[in-house]
């Protein structure tokens, strides 16, 4: 076992941003008396083979350079390991994303030098993690901050499109995603309970913050080994078109169509035969019905003082 940092640099992060402050970072990580050694992945999901191998090679901490995405990825390499228990890994962030809805919510401040003092320091909380699995696709993941279907998947399709205009992206795809998405007819199973209803969006929800700043959930807490969930119901285009901004400063789950629920599993199924797309941490994951429960306190992330 070494004591050295493992560093993941995701290169295309935050427009190429990564790559273009490679040098500068180094250097502080260097000027902060950090050994490490590091890595730049190389295609999609390459950071989850790299957090395996640095893992199975001895390595128990890792610093992610990038945005959601590379640390969705990190946490996928560590929570699909058969090595050690994945608490063991501690995990540090510098944030060069479009979103970085996980420091946002963790207060961890963009500007290199602080991001790493903080990892100099030390401190390190657990937090519990969301596992997602579609139910007619052999697909699952990992998840830090929020999983969820319909108008919120379909902004995430969007986006992934325009990626490359930085964080207006996720702006730009809201708007895009008023014309073609449609409500789906759901059964949500959910603390023993069964919810049969024409859902805009489902989220389940364990951080604050999603989308670039979005705030869709009403009482996440990434300690309390519960998931919150907001579900919205029978809103039509007029509605979320004069709610748009509230998507973004926590208001909707307020709305009297807006629902929200604390849970440690959910279930849905679709009662159609409309496109509901699933992501996790603003990735996507395929299309259809899904069951989500949490793994309480099961990642450890190096946070703020």
């Amino acid at each position: 076992m070494t004591d050295s940092f493992y560093v993941i640099v995701n290169p295309t992060s935050g427009m190429g941003r990564a790559k273009r402050n490679w040098k500068k970072i180094h250097a502080l990580l260097q000027q902060y008396e950090l050994e490490f050694d590091f890595k730049f992945s190389e295609y999609s999901k390459h950071e989850t083979e790299l957090t395996k191998e640095a893992i199975k090679n001895g390595y128990r901490k890792i610093i992610s350079i990038g945005g959601d995405g590379t640390l969705f990825n990190i946490l996928n390499g560590v929570m699909s390991q058969e090595y050690i228990n994945p608490i063991d890994i501690s995990i540090g962030v510098i944030p060069i994303g479009t979103g970085n809805d996980w420091t946002r919510s963790h207060k961890v401040p963009r500007n290199f030098e602080k991001a790493i003092q903080i990892i100099k320091e030390g401190k390190t909380v657990q937090q519990d993690v969301g596992y997602i699995e579609l139910l007619n696709e052999n697909k699952s993941a990992y998840f830090n901050i929020l999983a969820g279907s319909g108008f919120v998947g379909h902004v995430v399709h969007k986006t992934t499109k325009i990626k490359k205009i930085g964080p207006l992206s996720f702006a730009l795809g809201t708007l895009l995603s008023l014309a073609g998405h449609k409500l789906n007819t759901l059964k949500i199973h959910i603390n023993d309970e069964i919810i049969n209803t024409k859902s805009l969006l489902t989220i389940v929800g364990n951080l604050r913050y999603t989308g670039g700043g979005m705030q869709l959930t009403k009482n996440p807490n990434s300690e309390d080994g519960l998931l919150d969930v907001t579900i919205a119901q029978h809103i039509n285009k007029p509605t979320i078109i004069g709610n748009i901004f509230n998507l973004f400063n926590g208001k909707i789950v307020n709305h009297r169509l807006v629902s929200n629920y604390k849970a440690d599993k959910l279930r849905i199924e679709l009662d159609d035969n409309t496109d509901s797309f699933v992501i996790a941490d603003g990735e996507m994951l395929g299309k259809g019905g899904y069951q989500v429960e949490l793994i309480p306190l099961a990642v450890t992330y190096i946070v703020p003082k």
